[in-house]
């Protein structure tokens, strides 16, 4: 079975804010899985459910499967309707995105975070978390409420990489048409 696309800016689902789970089904099971196959075929690290489609709060990580020092073992972490309870300090962090392709940003966020939410058998699941950690749970979390990282960018920075964009997608389209 073909793996799902992910979603690409500025397609309208990314904006939508998602709803909570409000029972972990098979079918939400099976989401949560086909995002831990989509995000780890695409490589990222993290992935919202929105960015495949689906306008609910349910977000995938696995900060250290790239880390060759954990020898690329593979560490998912599957959270229902995560939220962040607890944010402290700032750091600077270069972001990219599997939405927002060929585009790397510095964006401003908390230093430290709790992130609460359940896992897939319903049990709660809290986390201090920092550094690139930290990072992801925030931006993983801002999909769910319809907010990408280059809304959280300079005005100038985001209207250079839309421009890009649309420019990207019109020689695409003149190139099919000349097929």
């Amino acid at each position: 079975m073909a793996l799902r696309p992910v979603l690409q800016f500025p397609d309208p689902r990314l904006k939508r804010i998602s709803a909570p789970i409000e029972k972990i089904t098979d079918e939400i099971r099976a989401l949560a899985q086909e995002m831990l196959d989509v995000m780890y075929d695409e490589p990222g690290i993290g992935l919202a459910a929105p960015q495949l489609g689906e306008p609910v709060r349910l977000i995938v990580l696995d900060t250290r499967w790239k880390d060759e020092d954990a020898g690329g073992e593979k560490s998912p972490l599957v959270l229902v309707n995560p939220e962040i309870v607890l944010r402290e300090g700032k750091v600077v962090w270069t972001e990219g995105c599997l939405s927002v392709p060929d585009f790397n940003a510095e964006v401003e966020r908390a230093e430290r975070v709790r992130v609460r939410g359940l896992d897939l058998d319903g049990r709660e699941f809290v986390e201090d978390a920092d550094e690139l950690r930290a990072v992801c749970f925030q931006h993983e979390v801002d999909h769910l409420d319809g907010v990408l990282f280059i809304d959280r960018i300079s005005r100038l920075k985001r209207s250079l990489y839309v421009s890009r964009r649309k420019k990207a997608a019109r020689l695409e389209q003149e190139a099919q048409g000349a097929r």
